[in-house]
């Protein structure tokens, strides 16, 4: 067992160089967040919005999502879930047919209204 495996009481007494063979060394984090710690509330300022005449339900843009907040619907679509969504846009940047674009909140709001 590698020295950094040993839990340390202090971040001093860590090594100063943590070396490991394979990611299964790491040693595990565990952590714990509320309910509404991950949720975006009003800060983010871009959406994505899915083009179903685009979209050829591939699942990429769920294969990239580092939030996890894409699901696939009943339809075969995907859905995203904007209370965890960052507006990150990887997945409209990975779309290979490009039927996920990024607005802003603004131009969503709006034309949710409309």
């Amino acid at each position: 067992m590698s020295d950094w495996k040993n839990i340390c009481k202090d971040k001093d007494s860590r090594p100063k160089e943590q070396k490991y063979k394979n990611w299964k060394e790491l040693t595990p984090i565990p952590i714990s967040f509320p309910d509404n710690a991950m949720q975006t509330g009003n800060w983010r300022s871009f959406r994505p919005v899915l083009d179903k005449e685009k979209c050829t339900k591939c699942g990429i843009c769920w294969l990239y999502c580092p939030e996890g907040t894409i699901k696939q619907g009943e339809d075969g679509y995907y859905v995203i879930d904007l209370t965890y969504c960052k507006g990150c846009g990887i997945c409209a940047h990975e779309c290979p047919v490009g039927a996920m674009e990024m607005v802003t909140e603004e131009e969503a709001q709006e034309s949710d209204v409309e």
